[in-house]
This record gives C-alpha cells, structure tokens and sequence, in this order.
C-alpha cells in the first residue's frame, strides 16, 4: 500500500536487494562462470550496458536454471555443490 503515487518505482528498487547479502561473492561468481560457459565477455568495470538483450537475457536465464537446479537437488536432499 506504500506504493501509491511512486510508480512502482520503490519495489524496482527492492528486487535488487539481497535475502542473503552474504551470497553476493557467490552469486558473482556464478555470473562469470555462467558468461564464460555462454561465451559472453562480462566487461572489468561490469558495465553491461553495451549488450544485447539477447545476451544478457541468455544469461540470466542460465543462472536462473542453475539456481533452480541448485534448489531442486538441495530439496531432494541430493546436495552437490
């Protein structure tokens, strides 16, 4: 309800944000093995802003599906990682 009049603006602003900020290490690191496996350069600076919506959007879903992944085998009971 504290959204009205902001446009949505405050939740885009939320989504970014961490559950776990002590993953970020890890999450990063996927991002760089997941471009290197797609074959997309992630720039030094990080600015991806040169890019494709086809290419990031390629990557983003390919950690996605290994997120998933990571999930599914945790639940099953199965963890590999």
């Amino acid at each position: 309800m504290g959204q009205a009049g902001q446009g949505g603006q405050g939740r885009r602003n939320r989504s970014n944000n961490l559950v776990v900020p002590q993953a970020n290490a890890a999450l990063q690191q996927m991002k760089y093995e997941a471009a290197q496996e797609l074959g997309v350069s992630i720039p030094q600076d990080g600015y991806m802003g040169n890019y494709t919506s086809r290419e990031t959007g390629s990557l983003g879903g390919y950690i996605t599906k290994r997120l998933v992944q990571m999930a599914e085998q945790q639940l099953s009971g199965r963890s590999n990682m």
